[in-house]
């Protein structure tokens, strides 16, 4: 079974929230060997950290969110897209809680790793024809 619903019309903004999703990933790999070899394993721990704890919500969202699409469905559209932001916001929360208590954290590598990724959506079409 597909892990999403087979509609033509959510294809492509299913495949577009993907190579986002891709993208981030390869940004947050990329950082991390990059401050693991400037500033240590701590560091990179938690950059690491920080981009999972965006793109791992991102990715719950874009599943719930291109579920549907077309007239149709309207209501189930929208329905998804805002249980897929709620659910976004509270996984975001609760990963951000697990990761203060469980992990040591460097704050500035966290927050930068984080924001970055959360900056990205809005960089990528500049960056790349997507």
């Amino acid at each position: 079974m597909s892990l999403f619903i087979d509609n033509e019309l959510a294809k492509p903004g299913r495949k577009f929230a993907f190579r986002q999703i891709l993208i981030a990933i390869i940004v947050v790999i990329t950082f991390c060997i990059a401050t693991y070899f400037i500033w240590g394993l701590s560091f990179a721990h938690s950059v690491l950290a920080g981009g999972a704890i965006s793109i791992i919500p991102n990715f719950i969202f874009a599943h719930k969110a291109f579920k549907y699409a077309g007239a149709r469905s309207s209501e189930k559209v929208l329905d998804s897209f805002y249980s897929g932001e709620k659910l976004k916001l509270v996984l975001t929360a609760v990963l951000f809680a697990l990761a203060f208590k469980f992990l040591a954290i460097e704050p500035i590598a966290f927050f930068s790793s984080f924001c970055l990724v959360v900056a990205l959506p809005l960089l990528t079409p500049f960056l790349f024809k997507l």
